[in-house]
């Protein structure tokens, strides 16, 4: 299949905020829910996932952030995506206690995306590398609806980077403070993923209590379901379509919470 038909019904746009211009895929009606992509980019199986979406009911915005759009993913192009974040000044990928720059940029496309299909705010899901990003983007009132899906920066295995979150101290009291008046946050993550560990949704329900939804799916090896230990896409690769599983239950709540929270 050719990257022209994955992204068949997308309209390839760009968007230019803070000197910089990316191309943007948009598609859908209703409010909107921002799709972060993750490593190694936009790859059919996140095209995928944003059609649910859609058929939820909600506009889709898939910013392009790095890597081939459409291409998917294999150690070749994760390598070569790698590469490029790392070098880019707009990605923080060890440092604890800071965000990457390019939030910023989300944070205006967010706004621009809400100016145009209304609702009360829009919604965001990270993925992976971009998994706390949603996290960083809640310090605008405009995002209603974040969700940080196996959120795998800053990358370390200290116990520091293990409970970091990817953002300032002074983002994290912004944070906090949407969090008292209501804002509710939705995790997902498998239990045995080493890229997204367990001491960063701990310290998550530490700093926001209740309004942290944390979903955490078993894949320790007895797991009933035979998630592999490697597991690490929630509602992508991860998906294992069968009714009544903890993958599609967790599809199943996080529809619901951007149905929730955006159509309301």
């Amino acid at each position: 299949m050719g990257t022209e038909d994955i992204f068949a019904g997308f309209r390839k746009e760009t968007f230019k905020a803070l000197g910089r211009t990316r191309d943007v895929y948009r598609a859908g009606h209703g409010p909107t829910v921002i799709v972060l992509s993750e490593m190694p980019g936009i790859t059919p199986s996140l095209v995928t996932f944003s059609r649910r979406l859609i058929e939820h009911g909600f506009s889709v915005a898939i910013p392009h952030l790095f890597g081939r759009d459409g291409h998917s993913a294999s150690n070749r192009e994760f390598a070569k995506t790698f590469r490029e974040v790392c070098v880019s000044r707009e990605f923080t990928l060890f440092a604890t206690g800071s965000s990457s720059r390019i939030t910023r940029w989300l944070n205006e496309l967010a706004r621009h995306e809400h100016s145009v299909n209304g609702g009360p705010g829009v919604g965001v899901i990270g993925m992976c590398l971009t998994g706390g990003f949603a996290l960083a983007m809640m310090v605008d009132p405009v995002v209603v609806a974040p969700v940080l899906s196996q959120p795998s920066l800053p990358i370390g295995r200290s116990k520091k980077k293990k409970r970091d979150l990817g953002i300032s101290a002074e983002e994290l009291s912004v944070v906090q403070a949407r969090a008292a008046n209501g804002v509710c946050v939705l995790g997902a993550r498998f239990t045995g993923d080493k890229l997204s560990p367990g001491e960063r949704f701990a310290h998550l329900r530490e700093v926001l209590g209740t309004a942290f939804i944390g979903v955490e799916i078993d894949s320790s090896p007895t797991n009933p379901w035979g998630y592999p230990a490697d597991a690490h896409s929630v509602f992508t690769d991860g998906q294992d379509g069968k009714d009544g599983s903890p993958t599609s239950n967790a599809m199943a709540q996080l529809m619901a919470f951007f149905s929730d929270r955006l159509t309301t």
